[in-house]
């Protein structure tokens, strides 16, 4: 039986890190087991701009824990005013790695995103003809879509149709959630998806059964068992499309457990743990390094981190259960079950 594996570093394709005082404290959560990230434009204001990007970079390098290593990959949020030759400009100096594009109201400060899609049309050609990769939240907000089905309208109605009027536009389908989202994928060149660790634990179930858990309520909100089972299997495949971006959303408890509770998990604390045992469970342990450290360089043309990061099995570990933040404090996502995988190294 394995007790020890070691890894190529991994990497966050997806994360959250916010500002001010959530920034400091939740960034040490990240960057003790990565080696970078795609950090998420959606603050208030949003990052539209490369010198709001560069900026924001700045602050985020400041606040890191001395002696890390950690490369924050930075992205701009597409708005319908986005100009083109800032993005491409921005992309050509090394600054941002990705555009980022929320359906507008789809989520957390997303009231800037994208209405109409004619509009940001000339951005998108701009970055299919430099190879920058746009990163989707995968959702319609349309009132009349009950919103379980969001992701699966959103591939027919919005992402299918950019694709197909764009060719060559590096797409990343972020945090999927449903089956159709990873057949879609399956079917595509060009193109990778993104897996939180919380979708890979949780269904619709967890949110709602014995009373609502807040702490379990993200967007995309979890769905049926049988599209979490999909997404699992997609994980643990070896198929290079798919890679590890955690949405890891800290929001603090504040806002987290009231009437109109925010979306996220706040998954950066255990999340390797985490994988090693639902990998294990599957009987794929070989194929963690693939879906946390090698799959997503290759998509975004990186190198592999040249570090490694050791993960040991032995009796049940304990995290926190609450990161401080200032005088609030964010809630560490449980996975409900015991893990036996912790880092070591």
């Amino acid at each position: 039986m394995t007790q020890k594996l070691t890894l190529k570093r991994p990497d966050d394709w997806h994360l959250h890190l916010r500002d001010g005082a959530m920034l400091k404290a939740v960034l040490p959560e990240t960057t003790r087991h990565f080696g970078r990230a795609i950090i998420m434009p959606n603050l208030v204001p949003p990052v539209v701009t490369s010198a709001q990007a560069l900026a924001y970079r700045d602050r985020i390098l400041a606040a890191l824990p001395a002696g890390s290593n950690f490369t924050p990959l930075m992205t701009l949020y597409l708005t319908e005013q986005s100009d083109p030759d800032d993005i491409a400009a921005a992309y050509a100096g090394g600054l941002i790695s990705a555009v980022k594009l929320y359906p507008a109201g789809a989520t957390t400060n997303s009231a800037s995103g994208v209405s109409d899609f004619d509009k940001v049309r000339p951005a998108l050609e701009k970055m299919a003809e430099i190879g920058l990769p746009l990163c989707l939240h995968g959702e319609v907000t349309d009132a009349e879509v009950d919103i379980f089905d969001r992701e699966a309208v959103f591939i027919d109605r919005v992402l299918d149709p950019i694709r197909r009027a764009t060719p060559g536009l590096k797409t990343v389908m972020e945090h999927i959630t449903t089956k159709d989202g990873v057949d879609y994928a399956k079917s595509q060149d060009n193109l990778g998806a993104t897996i939180t660790t919380h979708h890979l634990v949780i269904n619709r179930n967890h949110i709602l059964v014995g009373g609502i858990k807040p702490h379990y309520y993200c967007l995309p909100v979890a769905k049926r068992e049988t599209h979490r089972v999909a997404l699992l299997e997609a994980a643990t495949s070896g198929d290079t499309r798919f890679f590890l971006g955690t949405d890891s959303a800290p929001h603090t408890d504040l806002l987290k457990e009231n009437a109109c509770g925010c979306a996220g998990c706040f998954t950066a604390t255990n999340t390797m743990s985490i994988l090693a045992e639902v990998f294990e469970k599957a009987g794929a342990l070989d194929w963690l390094e693939g879906f946390t450290s090698l799959h997503g360089p290759a998509f975004y043309g990186l190198p592999v981190n040249d570090t490694t990061l050791t993960l040991t099995k032995g009796a049940p570990v304990t995290y926190p259960s609450k990161i401080e933040v200032g005088a609030e404090t964010v809630t560490v996502f449980d996975p409900g079950f015991p893990l036996h995988w912790t880092v070591t190294a």
